[in-house]
């Protein structure tokens, strides 16, 4: 059996590319007989840049909420907040001490705001460190990356190197897994869809929140009777990653034939989104509502996640001598 390990960002309410590229695929990929997931919220993380405690609550539930909602399994698998497994932060320690200055030094995460050292915090150095305790903590095979992580995953495998070659074989060595068809999902101006650039769709919103973002979607201006090109059109784009085969197809003829204008198309594209996701939308806003129901969910997997810890932490505090 496959021990996989996913750290999943407390940024806030997913939005439909998070839904679509990330939360949908892992969920099926925990859905694999042969596979053990470990999908941990990394909160502990989220204080190198978010400090208000409020914001990073909200943005807690709202993570967890949502990849419940979409049916992650919290029985099969173990769903739990970083942060509720202190002996990372142990462990932490530990493989800071084997971890050489340069190593981090070279870290993108670091590079790319060392000009700047003044905005550079202790925990944003040493967050290569950090994610690698999360990973050998659990003795994780395979870690799913996107490529700007595949750097810190290999971090991880020579921080786990240098500890089993010192003090004998303690950590399993893990392996990245690189989906090479990561989905891009447009946002609502054609660029990738970003909270960076505030081009998302929150399909959790109200109904009237939702149809105004989408009606908000960056269109040319071709009449409504002119036959317009799907292709370029980030309507059809959105939708097309959404709908079956039969209403990808039919949308696509309505474009083509013309007498189809662009509120048509967003129309659909919302109520396409208010279907599709209504089972998804209705359990979210209960557990965001209920945050005891969402806490019972979280603490399943804390309990479970915190014994694999202590089994880890025990056997390399007795490597090291205490």
């Amino acid at each position: 059996m496959a021990r996989i390990l996913t750290g999943i960002q407390s940024s806030g309410v997913p939005h439909l590319g998070n839904i679509l590229g990330a939360i949908l695929p892992a969920i099926e990929m925990s859905r694999a007989p042969g596979n053990e997931s470990f999908f941990f919220i990394a909160d502990l993380h989220s204080l190198t840049t978010i400090k208000d405690a409020e914001v990073r609550k909200h943005n807690i539930n709202a993570v967890a909420a949502a990849w419940i909602a979409f049916g992650f399994d919290t029985d099969k698998n173990l769903f739990y907040r970083q942060s509720m497994v202190a002996e990372v932060c142990e462990l932490t320690w530990y493989l800071n001490c084997m971890t050489p200055f340069p190593m981090l030094a070279n870290a993108h995460s670091f590079k790319d705001k060392s000009e700047k050292l003044a905005d550079v915090n202790a925990g944003l150095f040493t967050y290569p460190v950090l994610m690698a305790a999360d990973i050998l903590l659990y003795n994780a095979n395979y870690v799913p990356v996107g490529k700007d992580q595949l750097q810190h995953l290999e971090m991880t495998r020579d921080i786990a190197q240098k500890f089993n070659h010192h003090y004998g074989e303690t950590f399993v060595i893990p392996e990245a897994k690189i989906d090479e068809e990561v989905m891009i999902v447009p946002g609502i101006d054609g660029q990738k869809m970003s909270k960076s650039y505030h081009n998302y769709i929150d399909i959790f919103q109200s109904d009237k929140e939702l149809l105004k973002v989408v009606k908000s979607i960056v269109t040319d201006s071709l009449p409504l009777e002119a036959p317009k090109d799907p292709d370029t059109c980030n309507v059809y784009n959105i939708y097309k990653l959404i709908a079956d085969d039969a209403l990808t197809n039919t949308m696509r003829n309505n474009y083509l034939n013309g007498g189809f204008g662009y509120g048509h198309a967003k129309q659909e594209l919302y109520e396409l989104i208010v279907n599709k996701f209504a089972a998804a939308r209705e359990e979210y806003q209960f557990l965001m509502s209920n945050p005891a129901a969402l806490n019972h969910q979280l603490e399943k997997g804390e309990a479970r996640a915190k014994a694999y810890a202590q089994d880890t932490l025990g056997l390399v505090r007795k490597k090291l001598g205490y």
